[in-house]
């Protein structure tokens, strides 16, 4: 049976501040609830701007080993944003040291927690399960052959909702073109799932 205690632990969440609060006090698993907080968008991010799982785990750790290290200076206000920038910058060291590579990252390797692949309802039809895994295979490979600077923005705004304000001082560009960033994004994008992904078409920037 449920306890009470649980219900209210899963309806009363817990801030960003104040779990890192109880971390610096000691509470190991004040952190542990911060990393599975933001592990899906985290680690989607990263997994799509690299070549493979092996890359994204080894930048998903690096991420928080960084973060871990640097709380006692952390003042920003979003602790995810600040997060992302940090994964953002290993992931522009990381591909500085790759080799050069026209390869598209293997659909094997595209871990079952990337956030562009929307898994089916279990109740529905298997032929109907497996439409979405060959829709959620499309997508995948339409979304690592945009240019890098698009696919950041588009993760960034459809996976971790990050306000295009961020994500422009992210990037280190302007507003504009960030928009405009997603806006070719979201084009290309449309052009290639037209047939099969309608629903992408009414998405905005």
């Amino acid at each position: 049976m449920e306890r009470l205690e649980d219900h209210v632990w899963d309806t009363m969440e817990t801030s960003d501040h104040d779990l890192l609060a109880q971390y610096r006090k000691g509470d190991a698993q004040a952190l542990g609830r911060l990393v599975e907080r933001y592990r899906r968008p985290l680690f989607g991010f990263i997994l799509n701007m690299t070549e493979g799982r092996q890359d994204a785990d080894e930048i998903f750790q690096e991420t928080w080993f960084r973060a871990i290290r640097s709380l006692d200076s952390y003042r920003e206000h979003k602790f995810l944003s600040w997060l992302f920038r940090i994964a953002h910058n290993l992931v522009i060291d990381h591909v500085r040291k790759a080799k050069p590579t026209a390869e598209v990252p293997r659909d094997a390797e595209r871990a079952e927690d990337d956030p562009v692949n929307r898994l089916p309802d279990p109740a529905v039809r298997p032929d109907e399960q497996a439409h979405g895994r060959d829709l959620g295979t499309r997508i995948r490979r339409s979304v690592a052959q945009l240019p890098p600077e698009q696919r950041e923005v588009f993760l960034l705004r459809m996976n971790a909702q990050m306000p295009f304000k961020e994500i422009a001082k992210l990037q280190g560009s302007s507003i504009n073109t960030a928009l405009a960033r997603m806006q070719y994004a979201l084009a290309k994008l449309r052009e290639e799932l037209k047939d099969d992904y309608k629903d992408l078409a009414g998405v905005r920037p």
